[in-house]
């Protein structure tokens, strides 16, 4: 298992998952407030342990995957956030490359935490990409995601029909060194 690192910001630290964020984790995915524009169906405690057991195994196979955001002051799990390849069959200019995503519970919503967790990953991306561009996928409808895409340094690339529904594909060309 590669080291995952741990990344801290002035409020959060992101770090690797553990079994002690599963509780957490069901929870947010649980909840209709967050997954209303990442599928719209909340998921069940078996898919929310599939998704946390793939967070860690994206670190073990390909060297990059998702941490678990946690709230410096408290400690308390907020959500989760990073790189994935989740294969999900678009076209070969999207082949590899890596996709960033994030998801915060309801409660913390509208505090900032995704746009400084997202600029955290990002600046690690850019290290640990080099040269390589990454990409988001968000509803059209979720605006405030998209203003969080777009004050990291997302640009739209398309727009995007993934499982029925639309989406819009971000890019982002890594920060110059």
């Amino acid at each position: 298992m590669p080291d995952i690192p741990v990344l801290e910001t002035a409020r959060l630290r992101l770090r690797p998952h553990g079994l002690a964020d599963f509780a957490g984790c069901a929870a947010m995915w649980a909840d209709p407030a967050v997954v209303r524009y990442i599928g719209g169906v909340p998921s069940t405690e078996p898919q929310s342990w599939s998704r946390l057991l793939g967070y860690r195994g994206h670190w073990s196979l390909l060297g990059f995957g998702y941490w678990a955001v946690e709230e410096k002051e408290t400690g308390e799990y907020v959500g989760e956030l990073g790189f994935a390849d989740f294969k999900r069959g678009f076209d070969a200019s999207l082949a590899g490359v890596p996709e960033l995503g994030w998801a915060f519970v309801a409660r913390r919503h509208g505090r900032g935490y995704a746009t400084e967790a997202v600029r955290a990953a990002s600046a690690w991306g850019d290290r640990r990409f080099g040269a390589a561009r990454t990409v988001c996928l968000i509803d059209p409808e979720n605006l405030a995601s998209i203003r969080v895409a777009q004050k990291c340094g997302y640009r739209e690339l398309r727009r995007a029909v993934y499982k029925d529904a639309p989406t819009i594909i971000f890019e982002r060309a890594p920060a110059a060194t």
